[in-house]
């Protein structure tokens, strides 16, 4: 039995400044209509407000942050919580910062052994020059996501275009190895990996439109792999979650490649969380619903809460 007054009154952040906040408010939307089915208070901040502003104006007992890309992800929206000594849900302010930055993570994740496509990163004074590996090759801000800025480069006349393009949205941009294989996703919730899911996107790649035009992709929940594939594929996502000190629950996009490597691209700290996004899908196919699982996130703020209030951490 759900007891919805240990919530207090949730927050739910949404919309916010960053190129994604079409999809994050439809994140929000979709939490908040979860919540309120099991008679839990809902504020929701960020629509038509500025979010600073509105979490200053409404008191809040717990933020659910469904803010994706800038200040959502990037660990400013959770300082400023911390700030406030308001729980929140998902990561902190480091791992956030971390996931968010597509270079820093991959260093972190090849220090830790994992295997990422080979990249280099161009800074703001930079002369992007195509890389001493082969085409094709990925081009994107560092610092974006929903593959927004995100251009395949497959012939040399497309690679300064692709450059400027991922320029409009961060003056430092990655350019990686295209590397063939089975787009691949898998979530981490309450440091378990959570069934593999394999993407099958209509486009050349899984572009913004490719994931969030209805029809435009397909998904095999769980991945048709075999089951030392599919361990293997869960555990590179568990330990990119372990290492970048996640909390809660993240989401790892992985490449199985044509020579059966699994290549990690990046960790996602807050996914999209609409009832038919990827991890939702993917937790719904262990019995684990969207409302049951925005509840079980709350739980896992208010805990972290508790901790950080008595000077530890879980």
């Amino acid at each position: 039995m759900i007891n919805p007054k240990k919530y207090g009154t949730v927050g739910v952040l949404l919309g916010g400044p960053s190129a994604e906040r079409a999809i994050s408010l439809k994140s929000g939307k979709a939490i908040s209509r979860a919540l309120r089915k099991h008679g839990i208070t809902v504020i929701e901040i960020g629509e038509n407000e500025e979010i600073r502003a509105g979490i200053r104006e409404h008191p809040i007992d717990v933020a659910f942050i469904a803010l994706h890309g800038r200040f959502g992800e990037d660990g400013q929206v959770q300082e400023l919580l911390e700030e406030m000594d308001i729980p929140y849900t998902g990561s902190g302010i480091e791992a956030s910062r971390l996931a968010m930055d597509k270079a820093a993570s991959r260093r972190i994740f090849e220090a830790a052994g994992l295997t990422v496509p080979p990249f280099r990163v161009f800074g703001p004074g930079d002369v992007c020059r195509l890389p001493p590996f082969s085409l094709p090759v990925v081009v994107k801000p560092v610092r974006e996501g929903s593959s927004i800025g995100l251009s395949v480069v497959r012939t040399r006349r497309q690679f300064a275009e692709a450059c400027t393009a991922a320029r409009r949205y961060d003056r430092t941009i990655l350019v990686g190895k295209y590397i063939p294989g089975k787009e691949l996703t898998v979530g981490v919730l309450d440091r378990e990996p959570l069934p593999v899911i394999e993407i099958i996107p209509w486009n050349q790649f899984f572009d913004y439109e490719a994931k969030y035009v209805k029809g435009k992709s397909s998904f095999k929940v769980p991945a048709p792999l075999p089951s030392s594939v599919g361990r293997k594929v869960q555990e590179v996502g568990l330990t990119a979650h372990r290492v970048l000190g996640c909390y809660a629950y993240s989401r790892a996009d992985i490449i199985l490649g044509d020579d059966g490597i699994p290549y990690l691209l990046e960790v996602n700290s807050i996914p999209g969380f609409t009832a038919t996004s990827l991890l939702p899908q993917a937790a719904r196919s262990i019995g684990i619903d969207f409302p049951a699982l925005c509840l079980r996130l709350l739980d896992l703020a208010l805990t972290r809460g508790n901790y950080r209030n008595h000077g530890g951490v879980p």
